[in-house]
């Protein structure tokens, strides 16, 4: 019987490896416009997004937009968002993705108050649908096609 990283493999999947966190979260090492960030990987966000402090970090051009953000407790958070980014998580890459930007402040606060690292931003359900993830939690794995 093969494996699950052996059938994934075979199904043309990429494995990228995930560290498991002091707040039970995923983290994944991942790259944007070539520059490497850490992200917590979470399937409840519905976008991907990156901390305002960070736009410059990753090469971001990022404009107004009229959407509002909420999660982990804040609500109605101005966002930004950046379009036509190239996103890499190990061997796997988008070449278009758009990255919302808004303040993680209240995240990483939650992350330090666990004595956890700070993020740089989430990889959230967009890019998990697009790439067809699947999370091999036991091998602490994310496969990507």
């Amino acid at each position: 019987m093969a494996s699950l990283r052996e059938f994934m493999l075979k199904k043309g999947f990429r494995r990228v490896k995930l560290r498991y966190t002091e707040t039970d979260h995923f983290e994944v090492k991942a790259f944007i416009n070539g520059v490497e960030g850490r992200f917590i990987l979470d399937t409840g966000a519905s976008s991907s997004c990156v901390d305002f402090s960070r736009i410059k970090h990753f090469k971001l051009f990022a404009r107004e937009s009229e959407v509002k953000a909420t999660g982990a407790g804040a609500i109605n958070m101005l966002t930004k968002v950046s379009e036509n980014n190239e996103l890499r998580l190990g061997e796997w890459q988008e070449p278009d993705a758009d990255i919302v930007v808004f303040d993680l402040s209240h995240v990483n606060e939650a992350l330090l108050n666990h004595k956890a690292t700070e993020v740089d931003g989430i990889i959230g359900a967009d890019i998990l649908k697009l790439g067809k993830a699947v999370i091999d939690y036991k091998q602490k794995a994310l496969y990507l096609k």
